[in-house]
């Protein structure tokens, strides 16, 4: 495989030379694409991506992934190549025109988000001290709480680095600390912080309690063995709508994120940079059930945390079909990948490593399993209750 650097500069070479190949060259320049898609589809998709960009002008790498451009317009691409002459992988985007967009980094959005919220944070603490009743205290002190509520029970702190966590943590002691003051404080009061207090964390409770335990009410066959061993594994997505990103697609419904964390909660390794910082990365990923394995790919390239690029939304993945349901695993680390279609696999057999490949922010492993285009509810062996983002199992 090739990938990164110069490595992607070749892939570059070898997508543009099959592009601006005579048709009858184009077999012999990618010929495990046209065994997988056939001869006409591939030539109804080059048709189709010539009338969007016009004569090819060439193909460049940029921060989103391959461009081929043409006369008439661009369009985005992935491409893998194992020899650095033939395409062994291709995938070319259907969208014509995308609107042109403000650049903002990343990280901006995240760090305003965290700057509200730790101003309102501090503005709800600062008034438990100043709270002139006992009664005024209590219900300014449940609305801190709710607040928590909502950070804890929706954002999975376990997931945040610890210079996140630990202003978290601090602000609570903080708030707890001004009960110094209740013994000269008067007993009553205006109680209208209070009711507001109660109705937030009741309200926030009842619909965090709905979304853990929600259930799509259509489960696999049969539990599944868990997919990673050894380790503490955090849901970074999981549970209902709210809970859970992959509730927008109908086959992904009940898809699992899990992360690895250590014993402080943290899910990075330290003194490390990129994919290697994340304690999951290159963590074994087995079998869950037996079946036959129905597609495999492993020439999908890791990006770097934070960044993706146009890549196939699985990346590398194996799937398996236990003939009731078809079990899918995804963003495997490219080269990991032990298993190929149509080989028969067995519950607990190693399937390749964890990595970052595909629609993925940070390494992580994703797991769902579906059934006539339709996720279903996950059970695995020995682990009881709702798997619910923020929910860590221990194997």
């Amino acid at each position: 495989m090739r990938d990164g650097g110069g490595g992607r500069q070749v892939v570059v070479e070898v997508l543009h030379r099959f592009l601006v190949a005579e048709p009858q060259e184009r077999e012999r320049m990618a010929p495990h694409v046209i065994a997988a898609v056939g001869q006409k589809r591939m030539d109804e998709i080059l048709e189709a991506t010539f009338g969007r960009v016009g004569r090819v002008t060439g193909v460049r790498d940029s921060p989103e992934g391959l461009v081929i451009q043409g006369s008439e317009g661009e369009v985005r691409a992935f491409a893998a190549s194992r020899d650095g002459q033939r395409l062994d992988a291709l995938l070319i985007e259907p969208v014509v025109h995308r609107p042109a967009r403000l650049r903002v980094p990343r990280w901006v959005l995240p760090a305003v988000a965290w700057v509200v919220l730790a101003v309102l944070f501090a503005v709800r603490i600062d008034a438990c001290w100043t709270a002139p009743s006992r009664v005024a205290w209590c219900g300014r002190l449940l609305i801190v709480a709710a607040g928590y509520l909502v950070v804890h029970g929706w954002r999975a702190p376990a997931e945040f680095p610890r210079w996140m966590r630990r202003p978290l943590q601090a602000g609570a002691l903080v708030a707890l600390a001004s009960a110094w003051r209740l013994p000269r404080l008067p007993s009553t009061g205006d109680v209208t912080e209070l009711g507001m207090g109660i109705g937030l964390c009741v309200l926030f409770g009842l619909l965090l309690a709905r979304a853990r335990r929600h259930r799509w009410g259509v489960a696999v066959s049969r539990p599944l063995d868990f997919p990673l061993r050894d380790g503490r594994w955090l849901v970074g997505q999981g549970g209902g709508r709210s809970l859970n990103h992959h509730a927008a697609f109908p086959e992904q419904r009940g898809a699992l994120d899990l992360i690895q964390v250590g014993p402080d909660g943290s899910r990075n390794a330290g003194g490390r940079g990129g994919n290697e910082r994340y304690l999951v990365y290159g963590q074994p990923v087995f079998a869950p059930c037996d079946g036959t394995v129905v597609s495999a790919a492993g020439l999908v390239e890791d990006q770097e945390p934070g960044v993706i690029r146009y890549q196939p939304p699985y990346g590398n993945h194996v799937w398996i079909d236990t003939g009731a349901e078809i079990v899918k695993l995804a963003h495997l680390r490219p080269g990991t990948v032990t298993v190929a279609a149509g080989d028969v696999v067995r519950a607990g057999q190693l399937l390749g490593e964890v990595g970052n490949s595909g629609n993925s922010s940070e390494p992580h492993l994703h797991i769902h399993a579906e059934r006539d285009g339709l996720g279903l509810d996950l059970e695995f062996r020995g682990i009881r209750g709702s798997l619910y983002r923020g929910r860590t199992v221990h194997t």
